[in-house]
Order: C-alpha cells, then structure tokens, then sequence
C-alpha cells in the first residue's frame, strides 16, 4: 500500500465513522449531547465541534501546500475558527451538514495527493501564531489520528448514554487479500 493509499483509506474511514458517530448522537436528546460530562471539550456535541474545528483548520493549512489542491475554493470557504473550543454549530442536526461537507472535501482532497507532495514541507502558522515547517506526511497522519483519538471519545460518551455506535475498527474497511 502506498502512502497515498493510505491517506485515502483513512480518509474514508474518517467519513464513515463520522457517519455513523453523528446517526448515533442524533438519537440522544438535545439535553444530553450539551451536557458536561467531563470530556476534553465537555459533552458530545462539545467534541464533535472540536473535531470539526480541526478538521477544518488541517484542511485550511493543507491547500497551502504548493501542490495547489484543487479542493482549495472549496475550503477557502469554510468558516473561519477562532479556538479550539469552538462551536461552529448549536446542534447535531446542522453540524452533522457541516460534517458531511467537511467528509466530502476531505475524501476529495485525499484523492489528489501525490507521493511527491507528502515529502515536502507544510508551512503553517499555529492557533497560537508560531511558524511551524513539518514533513506534509507526518501532519497528514497527525489529522487523522486527531480525529480518531476524538472520536473514541465520542464513542465512550454515547456508550455511557445508551447508544451503542457499533464496529468502530478501520479493520472493518481493511479488504481481504486473495491467498494464492
């Protein structure tokens, strides 16, 4: 597999979870998706808005890159963020649009990237305004364990409510190989 085949596996993997995390919290009520349990960004509809937040702040750096993504109007679009903590939507149903839009772009990004674009550097600011220059790969990754990492949480707090989400493993979209 090469690594661009690993980029669009994840990203596929990202939307399907999403999918399936956001069918899940829409049968909690409203009460119960903003309450504080405790969580890094306090209740569910918290950490999905973090989630986003990221999602949206990666795919704003990543078609700065010098490949000039043709994903790039698309994002440029997006809202802008101003913290991590963010909440770019109220509610389930409206941020579960935004999601979908955001899944979307990302599959359709991950579709144009080359192996040569993922050994160059990313040049970007942080939230905090520091100048950062990393390996284009390394960050990729970085993005999509974030969004894995948040989602396990997610999970966790539906479970503790009473929604089960189901099989959450990438393993699940790993096809078989053919033994000759």
């Amino acid at each position: 597999m090469t690594r661009t085949d690993h980029i669009r596996q994840m990203a596929n993997y990202n939307q399907w979870m999403n999918a399936k995390l956001y069918e899940a919290a829409q049968r909690l009520p409203a009460t119960d998706l903003v309450a504080d349990k405790g969580a890094f960004f306090g209740s569910i509809l918290g950490t999905l808005n973090h989630i986003a937040v990221g999602d949206t702040i990666w795919l704003k750096r990543f078609v700065m890159h010098p490949a000039k993504y043709a994903v790039r109007e698309m994002v440029e679009n997006l809202p802008s963020t101003t913290s991590l903590d963010q909440h770019l939507h109220a509610d389930i149903p409206s941020l579960s649009q935004y999601r979908k839009q955001l899944d979307d772009t990302i599959v359709r990004w991950s579709q144009t990237v080359a192996e040569t674009d993922l050994d160059q550097a990313l040049h970007y600011t942080t939230t905090k305004g520091v100048a950062m220059h990393k390996n284009f790969f390394a960050v990729i990754m970085h993005f999509f364990n974030h969004q894995t990492h948040h989602r396990g949480q997610v999970s966790t707090l539906l479970f503790q409510a009473g929604v089960d989400v189901g099989v959450t493993d990438l393993m699940a979209l790993i096809p078989n190989k053919n033994v000759a």
